[in-house]
């Protein structure tokens, strides 16, 4: 699925999306499945700003039911469940554990009571039963924990996600439903008649060439840069959205089996410690973001706030900065609205400006898909189900060993090959087969072979060597002392290129 800028200019659009995050890409899947033409610009890789930065959760989000969000809490949980079911290779159920000491500022009982509060809103979309646990039995679930004036905790479930490549099943669906989508275009001016947008004019990054897209409706989901593109279109447009930066951080070996929610004793914030392919996230952290979107940048003060709680709540672990493996940050685009960051409500808004660009406005990652379709039905009428596929969704009805002997491929590998591309993955083994060179690993770092760095360009739409380590294979999240897998992907993204 090469990338053809060619297409956009000959071709009269019913919906050009602008920004091909999660918001965007979704937009683009739900208006190519209900028969609009559709295409999608973003300016730099997908998902490549927030829509990769985040906590990996889909979840309904249990602290805002301390602000009484009922509605988003209980919307929340159903994406969930349909996101669970519709791509089980990228979302998967995970255990948490809240434990619970006398210095914080919710009591155990008000924990107990939003655990129980939690799944009653799931009904039955729940995934998972809650627990009450005592000292000792959070204890033998966390051996490193601190159990000074820890009174109890408790168990609840929620999903865990690969969010860039969630991002990009969508646009590979999308594609797949006719969508013309390109990655590395930006937007650098709207185009108006008669006081109406009716387009845009883009740059192509990697062809330095100009790119003029026409289309009856234009949708702005820009995410952090949303504000920048409105003033675009009119450099007196109010501000739609308020920045809130997370940072998060990648720290060598896992905490322990489940996941963590932590309260902060700094501030009273929760935050969270994940196992992360075989690593920790720790993260995250919620403060104003008043510079640029594209110079985001994690700052020490960031660090040593989540190194300080983790190393409170977990002093067997001996938290140091050199065993940071990365780190990363990302803005929230959320309603612009007073008050506290972690105050701000992540409900969503799908507003029409005087020109006639229709913006998308707050959220959050769990609710894309919803999102998606309210924007759509401002266009025409939305067949709405809990059924959600995507690229590679669908039942693998194989034998994980039995397609490794097949294949010549070992059954470790294909099961994580299954796990990254879901039924897609017989796409990459074909590629084995024509190629057997390409069976080979391309690191001591991962079980990822070669023959997924041809797949990540000839059919993932991959552009650099970043595109593939950070999102299209996350090797980013990974110790890898000898860069090996670095020097690899350069070699065969070459020669991908030179071949296509």
């Amino acid at each position: 699925m090469l990338r053809d800028i060619s297409l956009f200019s000959k071709t009269q659009y019913d919906v050009l999306i602008v920004g091909g995050g999660i918001n965007g890409a979704a937009i683009a899947n739900v208006a190519a499945a209900n028969g609009l033409k559709v295409a999608l610009l973003e300016k730099g890789d997908f998902a490549s700003g927030t829509s990769s930065k985040s906590t990996k959760l889909i979840h309904g989000g249990i602290r805002y039911l301390e602000r009484f969000e009922f509605d988003l809490v209980r919307e929340s949980l159903k994406e969930r469940y349909i996101q669970l079911k519709s791509v089980p290779y990228l979302v998967k159920p995970l255990g948490f554990i809240i434990p619970v000491y006398k210095t914080d500022r919710r009591p155990l009982w008000m924990i107990q009571l939003g655990v129980w509060l939690y799944d009653f809103l799931s009904g039955k979309y729940k995934i998972g039963s809650h627990q009450f646990l005592t000292k000792e039995t959070v204890s033998k679930f966390v051996p490193a924990i601190n159990t000074q004036d820890l009174i109890g905790g408790v168990t609840y479930y929620d999903v865990q996600m690969d969010d860039a490549r969630l991002c990009l099943e969508n646009v590979l669906m999308a594609t797949r439903r006719g969508a013309h989508v390109a990655n590395y275009v930006e937007v650098n001016g709207f185009i108006q008649e008669q006081g109406k947008v009716v387009g845009v004019r883009s740059r192509d990054i990697l062809g330095q060439q100009t790119v003029v897209v026409r289309a009856k409706h234009v949708v702005c989901a820009g995410g952090p840069w949303t504000n920048r593109l409105l003033k675009l279109t009119d450099a007196a447009q109010p501000d739609k959205i308020r920045l809130t930066k997370g940072i998060h951080i990648i720290y060598r070996g896992q905490t322990a089996r489940e996941a963590l929610l932590i309260t902060s004793q700094q501030d009273q914030r929760i935050f969270f410690i994940i196992p992360w392919m075989g690593n920790s996230l720790i993260g995250t952290t919620d403060t104003d973001y008043r510079g640029d979107p594209d110079h985001l940048e994690v700052e020490p003060q960031d660090i040593q706030y989540l190194l300080t709680q983790a190393r409170r709540v977990l002093p067997g672990m001996d938290f140091k900065e050199s065993n940071i493996i990365t780190t990363f940050a990302g803005l929230r685009p959320l309603l612009n609205a007073p008050g506290a960051p972690s105050d701000l409500s992540r409900k969503h808004s799908i507003e029409k400006t005087p020109s006639g660009v229709w913006v998308v406005i707050g959220g959050k990652y769990t609710t894309y898909r919803k999102i998606a379709e309210d924007c759509v039905k401002r266009f025409i009428p939305v067949k709405t189900d809990d059924q959600y596929p995507l690229y590679g969704s669908g039942m693998i009805k194989e034998k994980t060993a039995d397609i490794a002997a097949q294949s010549g491929i070992a059954a470790a590998t294909m099961e994580y090959l299954m796990n990254k591309y879901g039924t897609r993955y017989q796409d990459v083994v074909a590629l084995t087969q024509k190629n057997p060179e390409l069976k080979k690993p391309i690191c001591s770092c991962s079980p990822a072979i070669a023959a997924q760095i041809v797949y990540a360009v000839e059919t993932e739409m991959a552009q650099t060597k970043e595109d593939i380590i950070e999102r299209r294979l996350g090797l980013k999240y990974l110790d890898c002392p000898t860069k090996a897998c670095e020097k690899n992907i350069e070699k065969l993204m070459t020669l991908s290129f030179s071949n296509s």
